[in-house]
């Protein structure tokens, strides 16, 4: 199981990464407080910018090596030693990037810094070159991962969006849709080598006719190839009894696109369970009231008439004992 600090350090990095994926010419954590700060240098890489670059962006074939350079900037007045390695991206549960934890498997592993550990004198920057050896067994598509740095228990990151040339292919599924509780929850699935940002559809027929029509909009989702990611759609004024048929329809760049519809059943148990109770109530009611009306009609009839019962007569029936009135008979 990580550690507390480990778990602390992956969310830093993952912050410090969303914050240089928007902030193009910003290094991440710069602050006036004097703290270290790493970015990409200007002017490097495959695709140069000469105002700063939020990111690095490098391509090559598979077997290729792959040039870059990462600035480190001390402004405080203390040195600092600055420990660099590599890692692999991830996406969380619900879309974000974010990073592997563990040993790097895929461009983590590829990146070579020429100095692992860089040390920066006060008031400093330093430029630190490093590699990315594409190997030759390379999947094409894109490898998304990640340069962190590392010091006085502080982590910082910059992205590194790797690309191995080669045939392309942008394809998304739509998986467990399901609709309840007022909302659409449903899994998006990247099946091609691309990163994806997807934009989704949702429509919902009702038996009467149509119940939800929302326009294309774009998911707040990065994801990664082959990466499942696990969403909800608000659905707040969803009727209360209707059978309802569901369909969802994202798309992406590159002609991605996937549909997936679910059958749902609206019904307010609340207001069924009051009915079914209001109807054991009456038949209890009923049940009570045949039993009661029963039990009077009996009492009724064992007490109507005009004396005791008819007592049998006595005599003319009993048999006939003749000869046997003594116990000595007579003899002849």
């Amino acid at each position: 199981m990580p550690s507390l600090l480990s778990v602390a350090r992956a969310l830093t990095v993952a912050l410090a990464l969303l914050v240089t994926g928007v902030a193009p010419a910003t290094p991440v954590f710069a602050d006036d407080s004097g703290a270290w700060s790493v970015a990409p240098s200007a002017g490097g890489g495959t695709r140069p910018a000469k105002d700063g670059r939020p990111y690095f962006y490098v391509e090559g074939t598979p077997g290729s090596v792959l040039e870059d350079t990462l600035t480190v900037t001390n402004p405080g007045s203390k040195p600092r030693t600055v420990e660099l390695s590599g890692a692999d991206a991830d996406n969380t549960r619900g879309g974000a990037f974010s990073l592997e934890r563990g040993r790097p498997k895929d461009t983590g592993s590829w990146i070579t810094f020429a100095e692992r550990e860089v040390k920066v004198p006060p008031r400093t920057r330093a430029e630190v070159p490093f590699s990315v050896s594409v190997p030759e067994s390379a999947v094409p598509g894109d490898h998304p991962g990640a340069i962190v740095a590392r010091e006085g228990g502080r982590d910082a990151g910059v992205r590194v969006h790797l690309r191995v040339s080669g045939p392309t292919l942008s394809a998304l599924t739509v998986e467990r849709v399901r609709a309840a509780g007022g909302r659409i929850s449903y899994d998006v699935v990247n099946r091609g080598n691309t990163v994806l940002t997807p934009r989704l559809t949702v429509h919902a027929e009702g038996v009467l006719g149509p119940l939800l029509d929302r326009r294309p909009r774009t998911l707040p989702v990065e994801l990664l190839p082959g990466r499942r990611v696990s969403l909800t759609e608000p659905w707040k004024d969803a009727p209360a009894l209707d059978s309802v048929e569901v369909t969802l329809t994202v798309t992406a760049a590159g002609g991605a696109h996937g549909k997936a519809t679910a059958s749902a059943r609206f019904v307010p148990w609340g207001a069924v369970a009051g009915v079914a109770a209001g109807v054991l109530g009456l038949v209890a009611a009923g049940v009570w009231f045949l039993r009661k009306r029963s039990a009077h009609g009996r009492e009724g009839t064992a007490t109507t008439g005009d004396g005791p019962p008819d007592e049998p007569e006595q005599g003319g029936t009993e048999p006939e004992l003749a000869g046997v009135g003594t116990a000595e008979g007579e003899q002849l």
